[in-house]
């Protein structure tokens, strides 16, 4: 592959990524704050703090894969209710700024499905580490029973050593800080035509389906030990 092509690449990535951050603003009011559809009132909480991917992206918010996970949530008798706090855009660092105001409700599970956004603007590997760190201290110091789940991302293979490093942060931290880790958010629909929208990065509601499922792969244990 050219220089010239993975600049391209990079480039196109990046249009798409500032156009969704455009937005970060006006859909940050949509974050819901009551229980989903079907959750009993005294549900626990599981708060999906991400960025575009789980804000559903193009699509209905209800096709994006928290409102997925609800339902699998509610066919399992599990008394959770899901919080979608995802902001189109957002980067580690936004997640962060975000959390105080997140955790003035009670958490009792947090999904973390952030970095992509960093990965895509070459931000600092290192940095990604640190906020994501932060996210999860802060949570379990104000709601020290909180359970964990970390979604991992990983970078195009043409970022050369970045994609590596990046991809690192994920394995690290989960090992680091003892949380549950999905390796791959986008397993399965990362490349794949068929199940992104036209911009090659945001998944169709066939593609969240599959988000859903890799991350409940690894969250549903997780509840069923919590319930």
């Amino acid at each position: 592959m050219t220089p010239g092509l993975v600049r391209h690449q990079i480039l196109q990535f990046l249009t798409v990524t500032a156009l969704a951050f455009g937005v970060a603003s006006s859909v940050a009011s949509d974050i819901s704050s009551v229980p989903a559809a079907g959750a009993p009132a005294t549900a626990k909480t599981i708060v999906v703090l991400g960025d575009s991917l789980a804000a559903g992206y193009g699509l209905d918010r209800t096709e994006a894969f928290p409102a997925l996970l609800q339902r699998k949530v509610n066919e399992l008798g599990l008394k959770f209710q899901i919080v979608n706090a995802g902001v189109s855009g957002d980067t580690s660092a936004g997640g962060l700024r975000r959390l105080d105001w997140l955790l003035k409700r009670p958490v009792d599970v947090l999904v973390i499905e952030l970095g992509g956004n960093d990965g895509l603007r070459g931000l600092s590997a290192t940095a990604l580490k640190k906020n994501l760190q932060s996210i999860i201290e802060r949570t379990r110091a104000k709601y020290p029973g909180v359970k964990i789940v970390l979604a991992g991302m990983k970078m195009p293979s043409n970022f050369g050593e970045y994609a590596t490093q990046f991809e690192r942060v994920y394995s690290e931290l989960a090992k680091e800080q003892g949380v549950a880790l999905v390796p791959f958010l986008l397993e399965g629909v990362g490349g794949q035509p068929a199940l992104n929208l036209p911009d090659g990065i945001h998944p169709t509601a066939e593609g969240q389906k599959v988000l859903a499922e890799n991350v409940w792969r690894v969250l549903k244990p997780v509840l069923e030990k919590e319930d």
